[in-house]
């Protein structure tokens, strides 16, 4: 009858705003990047907390990693990681495995110990002005006035712009770039997977300065796949940062809009976070390496 019931036996979920489904991992011979390993690993923090801007109690999920809290005078590196339009603040965790990820590269000393913070990407839907798709503002004012002064607080992270990343899938992606790239000051790293990219009119605004772009940022990280029905959006952004000499990467692979890619796109950004950059900032544009 078409009447669709998760398996309640099955805990690996996909949880959407309006609807769950039962997801199957089909093992091989080796285990995946984002199997849960015989390797330490960190914790998941789960936090409520009141937004002034928006009026409203927020969740939001927190990574530490393994050895975190052992020396209390370590400041860590922080990536705030965003999710996609139809997802909730659980699901980097519950569908993307980005703490299974990041463990099985601490494990491998492929990636830096950071903490990872997954945020409510969504804002309260009425007044207009207050919705999430193609306006981030209030989520943005959010992040820099609530979440971010939160995080600085309760945990022991750096606050050095330089140890500070944000990057995030499709609305996610579209959001990281938007606070990203007009939040220079806060933000040292960005990272887009299948980016819902900002319209022409936003993008002159963020990208006025290339210069001062190339300057500040240590890492513009572009992934999409080439079946995805963002691929031309993103094609097109990817020609007019080579145009406009802003330093980037670019990640094209095959794959559509969905999770299979996304946590590739982790796995291969992850280890590039808070170390130096020489390679990144001395490459032009034009060698944005397709994957």
């Amino acid at each position: 009858d078409d009447l669709q019931i998760p398996d309640t036996s099955n805990e690996w979920t996909k949880i959407w705003q309006h609807n769950t489904i039962n997801l199957v991992l089909v093992p091989g011979a080796e285990p995946m990047f984002f199997e849960e390993q015989k390797v330490p690993h960190g914790t998941i923090h789960i936090h409520k907390y009141l937004s002034k801007s928006l009026g409203i109690t927020r969740s939001f999920y927190v990574y530490t990693p393994p050895d975190y809290g052992i020396d209390k005078n370590v400041k860590y590196p922080v990536l705030y990681l965003l999710h996609g339009l139809g997802d909730i603040e659980s699901s980097w965790t519950r569908t993307g495995r980005a703490n299974v990820i990041i463990d099985n590269l601490l494990a491998a000393k492929k990636a830096r110990p950071m903490i990872i913070v997954m945020p409510y990407g969504h804002t309260p839907s009425a007044p207009p002005d207050m919705s999430s798709l193609d306006n981030y503002g209030a989520f943005e004012k959010d992040l820099k006035e609530d979440l971010l002064p939160y995080i600085q607080k309760h945990y022991n992270v750096s606050s050095n712009r330089k140890d500070r990343a944000i990057a995030g899938l499709s609305m996610g992606g579209g959001q990281s770039m938007t606070i990203g790239l007009g939040n220079l000051e806060l933000f040292g790293w960005i990272g887009a997977f299948s980016a819902a990219i900002p319209p022409d009119e936003k993008l002159d605004k963020l990208l006025a300065e290339p210069n001062s772009i190339n300057d500040q940022l240590q890492l513009l990280w572009i992934g999409c796949g080439n079946d995805d029905f963002l691929y031309q959006l993103n094609m097109k952004f990817l020609k007019r940062l080579k145009n406009d000499n802003i330093r980037h990467v670019a990640c094209i692979t095959g794959g559509t809009h969905e999770y299979r890619v996304w946590r590739s796109y982790l796995n291969k950004l992850l280890p590039l976070l808070f170390v130096p950059t020489t390679e990144h900032k001395t490459a032009p544009a034009s060698d944005a390496a397709k994957n």
